[in-house]
Parts: C-alpha cells; structure tokens; sequence
C-alpha cells in the first residue's frame, strides 16, 4: 500500500464507528476522527493518542471540509444516512477521494444511487454506500453465487440472527425511513421498489443445519433490495428475518448490544443465507458469523483498502459486488466470518 494512508471516518465515537476506527488501525491506516459531538469525539481521541479529531457537521460544508482535507478516504458511520451520506458524499466530490458508507436505510440508499451516479462516474469518483452487513454483504454473496448466470428470476437473503439489540442508531434510522414511508414497507418487486399497506407474512425458512428450519418475517425488507439489483438483473429480490430477532428490534426497551470479548463484540451469531433461483435451477451462498455491528467495520475497511489499491472494477455509485470481486473480497474476511458456496 506504500505510505500509511488516513482516512476519515464521520461518526467515528458511534458504536459502528469504533469497531472501524479499531479495524482501519489493525489494518495500517490512520484514522481521522470526525463527527459532531465534539466531547464524545474528544473522548475517543484520548484513548488513541496520535490520532487526529476534526469535528463537522452535515450541516456545515467547511467544517466537512476541514475533517476529509489530506484523507486518502472518507467512511461515513453516521445515521440517519437521510440526513448526513448527501453532504459527507458532497464533501468527497470536492476532496476528490473515495466515499464509503454503512448505510442500512433503503431511501438512503436509492438516494445516493439516483443523485451521485451521473457526477461520479463523470469525475470518476467512487461511492460505495451500504458496505456494511445489510447491503454489502448480501450484495456479495448473491453475486458470488450468481457467478456466470447473467441473469435470475429471484434472489431471497434471509438472515437468521441470535437476536438483535438495536443501536441508538438503528433505532434513529428506523424512525426516520417510518417516517419517509409514511408507515408503509418497502418490497422490491418486479424490478422496482414498491410501498405497500398490507401485513408481512410469516413462514418457516429452511436454513442450513445445524439451524433447521425457522419462522421468518417474509420480505422484512433490508438494504439488498438497492444493491443487488443495482447491477444484477434480477426483477425480484425478497429479504427475510427470523422472527424473534424482527421482534427484538421492534421492541422498545431490547437494550443495546454488551460487549462479550476483547474486541468489543457481542454474543450476537448470526447465518446469512442467500439462495438464487433461474428457470428451475438454484444456487446458495451462506455466511456465518458474530455482531453484525462489529463485522461491518472489516466490510467497510476491506472496500477502502481496495479502492485505494486499485481493485475495483468501475468507478462512480457502485455496490460491493459491482465494484469488487466478490468471491475474493468474501475470502480477504476468513477472519471475521465464514462462507460456503453451493452452486
């Protein structure tokens, strides 16, 4: 990689924040700590002596400015991404460096697909919004699995967690993706998103043993339904959720996730199963692992690594498994969690 590189990270004292923060060090980068909060960013800055704080606002372009000047990178980690992914990706533009982000929220997404993709392709600018367990990671897993198939009648990713206790931030972007839909969900559907007022349904998930068959929430939709249709011609994409995790974080008073290990991780398993069907014939890849939270950060800090080592494969608003090589960039995360291929 040459010489150590900085990168930003905005939102970098949130709980998703510091497990990339940890990573980008592990990895040989230099962070640049940014985000609003100014007394919590100076708390995290004192456990890391050396290390820069620059606090910016979303709000506040010169001060964005002043926190990505010098970065090789910029990682957004914080919510909700309706509010801070425009002006941070605003701010990239400008520096002329990559943007990352973990953004969990479909609008959010869509957004930065439909506002950034004609400018960054155009000043050959790399965006890569979702890096994170919901998007990026199903995005990788479909497209590895889809391999030479150009095209699929359906993907469905259903995500069997342990349990979920939400962050202040999921909760936050919860709120403010309800408030977008005006209490509607969200499902993709015949190859666009669509808003509709009935009931999820409810059914058994035949998962991998040892986890056996499960009750989902049927297209309890996540950020899949933007990032794998972005690049895979797919007209139906269907996420699922086991549904004692979907009750778990719809519940108010679930507490947030306690650390269990050195890392920083919680006991929080989780089996990610992404099954591709075309004409009759399917094809499986499936990814287990521990704290969606902390196995977001080597997600995130992978892509970086890669774009900033030349392994990407187009520029401008680009998903993971658009941007990457899939099966290689499911490899490089041996560490974090494991993936089985059945094609």
């Amino acid at each position: 990689m040459g010489s150590v590189q900085t990168v930003a990270v905005f939102g970098a004292y949130g709980h998703t924040g510091r497990f990339v923060v940890a990573e980008l060090r592990a990895r040989g980068f230099v962070p640049v700590l940014s985000g609003r909060d100014e007394v919590r960013l100076k708390a995290l800055a004192a456990s890391y002596p050396g290390i820069e704080a620059r606090p910016a606002s979303a709000d506040d372009p010169d001060s964005l400015d002043r926190a990505l000047a010098g970065a090789a990178a910029v990682v957004n980690c914080a919510g909700p991404f309706a509010t801070t992914a425009a002006p941070v990706i605003e701010a990239a533009l400008r520096a002329g460096i990559p943007y990352v982000d973990v953004a969990a929220e479909i609008e959010a997404n869509a957004d930065t697909f439909a506002h950034f993709a004609d400018r960054a392709r155009a000043a050959g600018a790399v965006i890569v919004p979702a890096m994170a367990f919901f998007g990026g990671l199903g995005d990788l897993l479909a497209t590895a699995a889809m391999d030479d198939w150009a095209t699929a009648d359906e993907v469905h990713v259903a995500y069997a967690l342990s349990g979920w206790q939400p962050t202040h931030g999921t909760r936050a972007a919860g709120t403010v993706s309800r408030q977008r839909r005006d209490g509607a969900r969200v499902v993709y559907r015949n190859g666009r998103l669509d808003y509709r007022r009935d009931t999820a349904t409810t059914f058994q998930w035949p998962f991998p043993e040892p986890l056996g068959s499960r009750e989902v929430i049927g297209e309890f939709t996540m950020a899949d339904v933007v990032t794998i249709p972005s690049h895979l011609s797919v007209p139906d994409v269907r996420t699922h959720m086991t549904a004692e995790a979907a009750r778990d974080v719809s519940a108010p008073d679930t507490p947030a996730p306690a650390a269990v290990d050195d890392r920083g991780r919680s006991a929080q398993t989780f089996l990610v199963d992404v099954v591709v069907r075309s004409g009759g014939r399917e094809r499986r890849a499936v990814a287990r692992g521990q704290d969606i939270y902390a196995v977001t950060a080597p997600l995130a800090v992978e892509a970086v690594h890669r774009i900033l080592t030349g392994q990407t494969r187009t520029v401008g608003v680009a998903s993971a498994g658009e941007i990457f090589d899939a099966v290689g960039f499911l490899g490089a995360l041996s560490s974090h969690l494991s993936v089985e291929l059945l094609r």
